[in-house]
């Protein structure tokens, strides 16, 4: 099967390309994504639809990948529950088969994402892989001796909501202490504006770039002001730093992955991010004087990770 379509379906756009088996996007479409459930398996018909016009492999032969931010049953068929998007136990890849007569695997994003970075990115040539995408939340996807790891009931990798605090922040899965809730863009910007109000003059920068609001600061400021050397940006990102890596010792005392690929927007801060991250890493790594240290990685796939991912998990079903 030469090429296959992936389709990344978020809360605000769908996504979808015709990806080659070397994980490159030959086409591409995004269209946004629509409100109810009947308008969103519609317009992933009409994406699909385009690239198949478009595509010059056998299309007898073509198949299709979903990546969908939600989760996802263990046949790969269902999404159970999505939180931005209004899926409830919708049966995803029946619906989409019928509509474009061809077979289609349905995936979590980050699983998605997580294979692409094992298959063509920062986990390339390793067997055993985390991928922790650093975004409004916190998400993973793991990948055990080559394989996806799903769990039983196709829900396995929602590192971001295991807990680190006991009775700490209140978290939106309606439990509290949740990593993401230390480790997140949104922990992140929560810091820079309680920052921006109790030392206005600390936070100078940051609250520059938002018009002196801290109301109006986003996460992307505050990775700004730190790659610029602002000390205050740059000892948020090191205290986020510093929970990634404490999460990520408890990750290598569970699966004992080679390395942690570290995605999503944060991710962007690079060294500033990841230093900080590794030092935290190896200060709380359990034995961590007598037993090999995992590789603590940026991704490399971008936004394209959930597209490619999804295409070549459809290829390899």
């Amino acid at each position: 099967m030469e090429h296959t379509i992936g389709v990344d379906v978020g809360g605000t756009k769908i996504a979808a390309g015709v990806v080659d088996t070397e994980g490159h996007i030959v086409e591409r479409v995004k269209v946004p994504t629509p409100h109810t459930v009947e308008e969103i398996d519609i317009r992933i018909t009409e994406a699909v639809a385009a690239l198949l016009d478009k595509s010059a492999s056998d299309q007898s032969r073509m198949a299709v990948g979903v990546a969908a931010a939600g989760f996802v049953d263990e046949h790969r068929t269902t999404v159970r529950f999505a939180p931005n998007i209004p899926w409830r136990e919708h049966p995803l890849a029946a619906s989409l088969t019928r509509r474009l007569g061809v077979p289609v695997v349905v995936e979590n994003d980050a699983n998605a994402a997580a294979w692409a970075e094992f298959r063509f990115g920062a986990g390339y040539g390793v067997s055993d892989m985390t991928l922790i995408t650093v975004g409004t939340g916190l998400g993973g996807g793991i990948v055990l001796d080559g394989e996806l790891v799903r769990g039983a009931y196709g829900i396995a990798a929602e590192l971001g909501h295991v807990r680190m605090v006991p009775d700490g922040r209140p978290c939106g899965c309606g439990q509290h202490g949740c990593w993401e809730q230390y480790a997140s863009g949104t922990a992140l910007l929560r810091a820079a504006k309680a920052l921006a109000e109790e030392d206005p003059k600390a936070a100078d920068v940051m609250l520059k770039a938002a018009g002196g609001e801290p109301t109006a600061m986003r996460g992307g400021m505050v990775t700004d002001a730190a790659l610029a050397g602002d000390p205050a940006a740059i000892g948020l990102l090191t205290e986020l730093g510093r929970w990634l890596g404490e999460g990520i010792a408890m990750v290598a005392n569970v699966m004992d992955p080679a390395v942690v690929v570290i995605g999503g927007g944060v991710a962007d801060a690079g060294d500033l991010l990841l230093g900080p991250a590794r030092e935290s890493f190896a200060a709380h790594l359990s034995g961590g004087d007598n037993r090999p240290h995992l590789d603590i990685r940026a991704a490399r796939m971008g936004n394209d990770a959930g597209i490619i991912g999804a295409a070549d998990l459809a290829r390899k079903r």
